[in-house]
């Protein structure tokens, strides 16, 4: 059977259709009331960079509910807390300010797609608003809002993803000390990786 490629914006609209006049009306240019309550609550979000050569990052974003600022019905902003020091969410911003959020709210199906220009900051009057136990971000993330609407539940209902009862048992996958091990091909044990990484994960959270 041949493979049918779509390659035009035409032949994508005789497959799906088009979108419905609520659908379309959804999207907004502001945070209004429903949002804040969204960003508020959500402990956790993705942040969609990419490079002018079109190569994309998805970086999980991570801090108690509520760590999001919200400085206005047009801004928001991220703190930045230790990684890997890769920053290739920063080096994307850097050459193209462009960026989508998906903000998730632990067993709500919706979530929130916020779309924006970005940029980084290393200091600003709301710095000490981002703190996380008593420890203040190096760089933060603030996003103008362009667009933002609601995405329905479909892709959670579908997947399950908050029924526990469908969750692999944690058994059955590798550790990531087994990963890099294998990965990197390392002489060390995994379960040597395994205590480093949790000690590292526990003493540099913030």
């Amino acid at each position: 059977m041949a493979t049918t490629v779509i390659s035009t914006h035409e032949a994508l609209r005789d497959v799906v259709g088009e979108a419905g006049e609520m659908v379309s009306k959804k999207i907004l240019g502001h945070l209004d009331e429903h949002a804040r309550t969204l960003i508020a609550h959500s402990p956790f979000c993705l942040l969609a960079t990419s490079a002018p050569d079109g190569s994309c990052d998805v970086s999980p974003r991570g801090d108690p509910a509520g760590s999001v600022l919200v400085l206005d019905d047009k801004t928001l902003v991220l703190a930045d807390r230790p990684g890997n020091k890769l920053v290739d969410s920063f080096r994307n911003i850097l050459d193209n300010p462009h960026a989508g959020l998906l903000f998730i709210v632990p067993g709500m199906n919706e979530t929130l797609r916020v779309n924006g220009r970005a940029t980084i900051v290393s200091d600003a009057p709301f710095f000490d608003d981002l703190m996380v136990k008593g420890k203040r971000p190096q760089l933060a993330i603030v996003i103008e809002v362009r667009e933002l609407y609601m995405h329905c539940a479909k892709a959670f209902l579908r997947s399950s993803l908050w029924r526990p009862e469908t969750w692999p048992e944690r058994s059955e996958l590798p550790t990531l000390g087994r990963i890099m091990r294998d990965q990197l091909n390392l002489g060390v044990p995994a379960d040597q990786l395994d205590a480093d990484l949790d000690h590292r994960a526990a003493t540099c959270q913030y």
